[in-house]
């Protein structure tokens, strides 16, 4: 069994025409909610062998803020492929997890990450700044996840 936690990042400074998007970081209000959501999700003692984010500011923040209250104390992999990724890239970069990983967390962005959610699991909403979906997968290699082993076990908005 594989269980994938995808999770959005928060709230995100306002745009501002001299900064590139990817420098964008959480709003100071994003930081808070990112903090709530990460101290709910905890509660749930999940054990998370592996983080991967993009190399985003708003997306590593987020990642970090998990990091640091679910005491995960390795280190978060940033992938660049992440930010702006296609679905097929979102796929691959899970598939490519080493086994000895059986739970792992995705901080990402849309819409790439409404777009997994929708390959996956078939959900039908836009997936919410914040939200955590957490989902099963019947194998025993992420190599072999695809929608027919695929199960939504959670999906849990920010507020």
């Amino acid at each position: 069994m594989k269980k994938l936690y995808i999770i959005r990042h928060t709230k995100k400074e306002n745009e501002d025409l001299n900064q590139d998007d990817y420098d964008r970081e959480l709003s100071e209000e994003g930081i808070e909610e990112a903090k709530k959501i990460a101290i709910k999700f905890a509660k749930k003692k999940p054990n998370i062998d592996l983080i991967v984010s993009s190399p985003a500011k708003r997306t590593r923040q987020t990642a970090e803020i998990f990091a640091e209250i679910l005491n995960y104390n390795k280190s978060i992999m940033l992938n660049e492929v992440l930010y702006m990724a296609f679905v097929n890239e979102l796929l691959e970069t899970i598939s490519y997890t080493y086994d000895t990983v059986d739970s792992m967390i995705i901080v990402g962005h849309n819409p790439s990450l409404t777009a997994l959610a929708i390959t996956l699991v078939g959900f039908k909403e836009k997936f919410e700044m914040g939200a955590i979906m957490e989902i099963e997968f019947d194998c025993n290699s992420w190599i072999n996840i695809s929608k027919e082993n695929a199960k939504l076990i959670n999906y849990t908005l920010s507020n």
